[in-house]
């Protein structure tokens, strides 16, 4: 798939599971965050039992195609053709990409998560169309998230890769500056979103705070 299709698309990406979170239901906080602006959704489930995933996943999936909104799956490339998402995310230790490509064919894009040079290597070499880089920041929101790289990581591999980026780890619109500056192409973000009072004005407040990197 050729990133330009899809890349100046991934300036705020909601990252969440299928539970409520201060008060709001995960649909909820995805129509919220759609109203706001989010650009992505992606849906990152590990615990909860395969047909409620695929029961909620189906419902957030409409609500994104309704908006033009992309739609990825974390980890599960089989949920992601069930729910016919736009793309798949996998980690390090998940289904490698080039193996991922096998099943999903070309019609979906393949994210891979890299928290070092070395694994970003890894990952463009397995065909990623795109990498989640981080945990920029310290985090409490993925508990397997590791210490943080500090946005630096993304300048870094900016001087070998023009693959697309989403800086993800702690997050906000107050920091989010410093990610995108390294040249990243959009942020990935659960708390500073999920969970939050008005997740349709926290989407909006991130999505200022990006808009002036996108399409640089």
């Amino acid at each position: 798939m050729n990133p330009e299709a899809w890349q100046e698309r991934l300036g705020v990406y909601l990252v969440l599971g299928i539970d409520n979170a201060g008060g709001c239901s995960a649909l909820e906080t995805v129509r919220l965050a759609i109203e706001g602006g989010v650009d992505v959704v992606q849906l990152r489930e590990k615990k909860a039992p395969l047909r409620r995933v695929l029961e909620v996943g189906r419902k957030m999936r409409e609500l994104c195609r309704e908006h033009d909104v992309l739609f990825v799956v974390n980890d599960r490339v089989d949920v992601a053709m069930l729910l016919d998402a736009d793309g798949v995310h996998v980690g390090q230790d998940d289904l490698p990409a080039g193996e991922a490509r096998k099943l999903i064919g070309d019609h979906m894009f393949i994210g891979v998560s890299a928290s070092s040079v070395a694994e970003a290597r890894w990952a463009i070499e397995q065909g990623a169309d795109y990498l989640g880089v981080g945990a920029i920041y310290a985090t409490g929101s993925k508990a397997d998230a590791g210490d943080p790289v500090t946005p630096a990581l993304i300048g870094e591999i900016r001087k070998f890769s023009a693959l697309p980026i989403v800086g993800i780890g702690g997050i906000t619109a107050e920091n989010c500056a410093e990610v995108m500056e390294q040249g990243a192409n959009g942020v990935a973000v659960i708390s500073a979103i999920v969970g939050q009072p008005d997740p349709k004005q926290a989407t909006v407040r991130l999505k200022q705070a990006v808009a002036p990197f996108i399409g640089k």
